[in-house]
């Protein structure tokens, strides 16, 4: 049977981009107090066995145990992919989404993972025959126990309504890149919301640097003893964003830990919003 369930955490660390740092970065985040990791079986992207070698290790050491540690991976279609592949191109969907896992559990040391994501639809604009044929494999592979929870990434309102449209079941997480300029991503969140979705944001930093140098922001976080991704972070929070950071700064990783004690001021988070274009 798996161990306990970790709980979802308030913050999530982002393995992408890292290559050959991504060990020693994995495990940084880990030892500074991380205890969600989010990874994907996608090799252009992502070095998912460099996150359990530090995960390996960390058990090791008594860091922390499996139980510790919430620990997301994804599937990816073959046109995200290069030509390092977690499966056989040639075979159907649900064999895909089968043998991407089963690597990704290789890769992560363990017999399950907490949550796993399709990364990004078939399609730009709709929910297709694939995506559905994917979805009904990752339940499957839910209710077998090699993953606890189910979400998408890189989604639209159109995917999800289409989504919601055609299953009977909804994600339990929706992770999309957030930007300012259009809403803080702001139906996609509504639609969350709604459903009782947990709304991961990342990029809240790289794709907002226009909001991290505006006077607004650099005033709150003065007169609140900040940084002004500080003050974005525990801005997300308080519109109910799950954040991931992807930093490899180890003051900053301590500095974006820090930011969950940060309580923003009457107004703060409505001016943040505000913001948008």
């Amino acid at each position: 049977m798996p161990s306990p369930a970790p709980p979802i955490p308030d913050f999530l660390y982002g393995t992408a981009w890292k290559e050959d740092r991504t060990p020693a970065l994995t495990a940084l985040a880990l030892q500074l107090g991380f205890r969600g990791i989010d990874t994907a079986n996608q090799r252009r992207h992502y070095l998912e066995s460099g996150v359990g070698e530090a995960l390996a290790e960390a058990y090791r050491s008594g860091l922390v145990t499996r139980p510790d540690v919430f620990l997301q991976t994804k599937f990816t279609y073959q046109r995200g992919q290069d030509h390092r592949l977690p499966y056989d191109p040639a075979a159907r969907l649900p064999a895909q989404v089968a043998q991407s896992l089963a690597s990704s559990l290789k890769h992560l040391g363990t017999d399950h993972v907490d949550s796993y994501l399709l990364h990004g639809p078939a399609s730009g604009s709709d929910w297709t025959d694939s995506d559905a044929e994917v979805w009904e494999a990752m339940v499957k592979q839910r209710d077998a126990g090699r993953t606890r929870l189910l979400g998408v990434s890189n989604v639209s309102l159109q995917h999800l309504e289409q989504m919601a449209a055609a299953h009977t079941e909804v994600p339990a997480f929706v992770q999309n890149r957030c930007y300012a300029r259009q809403g803080w991503d702001r139906e996609v969140r509504s639609f969350c919301q709604h459903r009782n979705i947990t709304y991961q944001g990342f990029s809240l930093l790289t794709a907002n640097p226009e909001v991290l140098h505006h006077s607004a922001v650099r005033g709150l976080a003065a007169s609140s003893g900040a940084t002004p991704a500080q003050v974005i972070f525990a801005f997300a929070r308080a519109v109910g964003m799950l954040p991931l950071t992807g930093t490899a700064d180890p003051e900053h990783m301590r500095q974006d830990l820090a930011s969950r004690a940060l309580a923003l001021p009457t107004g703060a988070v409505e001016a943040i919003e505000s913001l948008a274009g």
